[in-house]
């Protein structure tokens, strides 16, 4: 299990979360949770439904502030009152729903809440050329290839639109990137567009922390993986400490999984059994009933 890593590399760490608890009356939704985020590296915080993980981004990200433990930000402590204070420190946040209005534009979805204006007061003007320019520009850094930044977005796939969000995010200056299952509503290849832009933003020394369900899509991407567990940390590992194999074990619950293949294996020789057992009867009662039929010499 690896240790954490701020006090080897000190001011590089972008995030650190030592200890984090959070409490919904008498639910722990949290417990002692740590977590570094380095420049560059893509953390995977992966969990069944009900790990944690959702509450776990809503304090990084502003949304819900810790009741214990510490939360600090290049170096300075922090505790954040709005998702506006975590934008600020750098730590941009991309959700299932993504921010995005699917009748506007590419462009105007990129530049959503911070619009390139021209002219002045009262006469002031989305500046559509600038932000054209921008957004095909910063996509195309991002390797994201869209046909005409003046479609709307609902017009693109759902890969494609995880992308521009994320291209976004990197362009207002996000340090940190935090991810909330982006590839869970995805199919196979869309998934693998994602997972290629996740990999483009960590190219770029962005810290990503990419929040999912999905072993098989963390692996490729991951630096580093932590697990959650009803609010614990199952610990933080790195891929030479864990292969893809037991990662799965240890999201499916490792003697859990181990119980529930014995137990359909059972049931399914059971079931063999009982097949077999009835097609003996029927065997039987065919050749009983053929002797009935047999006339005596």
């Amino acid at each position: 299990m690896s240790e954490s890593t701020s006090a080897t590399n000190g001011n590089a760490t972008l995030l650190h979360a030592e200890r984090i608890s959070k409490q919904f009356g008498n639910v722990i939704a949290l417990q002692d949770i740590s977590l570094d985020v380095l420049p560059g590296e893509v953390v995977c915080v992966l969990g069944d439904n009900g790990a944690g993980k959702s509450t776990l981004i809503k304090i990084l990200s502003g949304v819900f502030q810790h009741d214990k433990g510490r939360y600090v930000v290049e170096g300075k402590e922090v505790r954040f009152h709005s998702p506006r204070d975590a934008l600020d420190h750098g730590i941009a946040t991309v959700y299932q729903d993504l921010a995005m209005i699917p009748l506007l534009s590419v462009s105007r979805n990129f530049f959503l809440g911070a619009e390139p204006n021209k002219g002045f007061w009262p006469l002031k003007f989305f500046d559509v050329k600038t932000a054209d320019r921008v957004t095909r520009s910063e996509l195309r850094a991002m390797g994201i290839d869209i046909r005409d930044t003046a479609q709307p977005v609902g017009t693109l796939s759902g890969g494609e639109r995880q992308s521009i969000a994320i291209a976004r995010a990197v362009h207002r200056g996000a340090k940190v990137l935090i991810l909330d299952e982006p590839t869970s509503a995805l199919g196979v290849k869309q998934a693998g567009v994602v997972l290629r832009y996740i990999v483009k933003a960590r190219d770029r020394g962005v810290g990503v922390v990419f929040i999912t369900h999905n072993p098989h899509h963390a692996y490729p991407v991951g630096d580093r993986f932590m697990l959650l567990n009803r609010g614990q940390s199952m610990g933080t590992f790195t891929k030479a400490e864990l292969d893809r194999t037991q990662l799965i074990q240890m999201m499916a619950g490792g003697e859990e999984l181990s119980e529930l293949q014995h137990e359909l294996t059972s049931a399914v020789g059971a079931e063999a059994a009982a097949a077999e057992v009835a097609e003996a009867a029927e065997a039987t009662a065919e050749a009983a009933e053929a002797t009935a039929e047999t006339p005596e010499a």
